[in-house]
């Protein structure tokens, strides 16, 4: 899609519109989790959360705090992904060892949101708001009570319950049309990114970046495809061996021999495997 037509559901319109518009991040908050903020500012961490230098790193698109503290990620989810629910888990997980320094104690952790705007419904319940918090599973009025919450928008889902203004918001998601005062500060903000020339420039070079970790990826993956090939077609041509020796009564020594000396870098626990399968050892 071409850059001048890119909508709000784009990750890279919908990131520049809500971090250079914080009133506009802080009701969409107000209106996802039907409370009232003051005021939300971007967190001073990073947005990419990267704990250890071998671990897995996490790169949040909006990563906010109000002023009682209270941290929200929100994520815009446009493709269908399966593992949505672990990935809100390690998302909630990197945030608390983000906010919390070492040696301070439990309570110290913030309450915390992590909030995905998906683009389907991602439990197929037909829900327009699904929220999950830890709860007793033998009394689900018990809550635990460890101040995280993990909310997924569905702008799909049956809304008849909803505000005016949320299903406007909903209507906005998917058609891109603006029927309250919020979406249509959405839809000004978003023509002013489209029409930001720096912007335009970072999202080219975005996507150039994206489209060549793409091709490296391919590359890989064609390499282990062609390593995987190779592989198994040693592995065929031992078989091959090993039978042709024991068609011929040839004994298991000889068959062993000739295959180490074809493939001198087979594995030894294989060669054995596969003779003593043929020759029933």
């Amino acid at each position: 899609m071409d850059y001048s037509e890119l909508k709000f559901t784009n990750n890279f319109v919908f990131c520049k519109v809500l971090e250079n518009n914080l009133d506009l991040c802080r009701e969409l908050l107000e209106l996802i989790l039907d409370v009232k903020i003051k005021e939300v500012a971007l967190s001073d961490k990073e947005k990419v959360l990267d704990i250890t230098p071998d671990g897995k790193s996490v790169r949040l698109d909006i990563y906010v705090e109000d002023d009682a503290g209270t941290v929200y990620n929100i994520e815009m989810q446009v493709a269908v992904k399966q593992n949505l629910p672990k990935r809100s888990r390690y998302y909630q997980g990197m945030i608390d060892l983000n906010s919390i320094e070492k040696g301070a104690k439990y309570n110290a952790l913030r309450k915390s949101y992590v909030i995905f705007i998906c683009m389907f419904d991602p439990f197929d319940k037909n829900l327009p708001i699904y929220t999950f918090t830890n709860k007793c599973s033998e009394m689900p009025e018990l809550e635990l009570g460890d101040g995280t919450a993990k909310v997924f928008i569905n702008p799909y889902g049956d809304s008849k319950d909803l505000s005016g203004e949320m299903k406007a918001f909903f209507k906005y998601l998917r058609e891109a049309v603006a029927q309250s005062k919020f979406t249509e500060r959405l839809c000004a903000e978003v023509i002013k990114v489209r029409e930001n020339k720096e912007w335009r420039l970072e999202y080219m070079a975005w996507i150039s970046a994206l489209e060549e970790s793409k091709e490296e990826a391919r590359e890989e993956g064609r390499e282990e495809g062609r390593e995987e090939g190779r592989e198994e077609g040693r592995e065929e041509g031992i078989k091959n061996i090993v039978e042709i020796y024991y068609k011929f009564n040839q004994p298991p020594e000889t068959a062993r021999a000739a295959i180490i000396e074809k493939y001198p870098d087979m594995s030894k626990f294989f060669i054995d495997a596969a003779i003593a399968e043929v020759y029933d050892l």
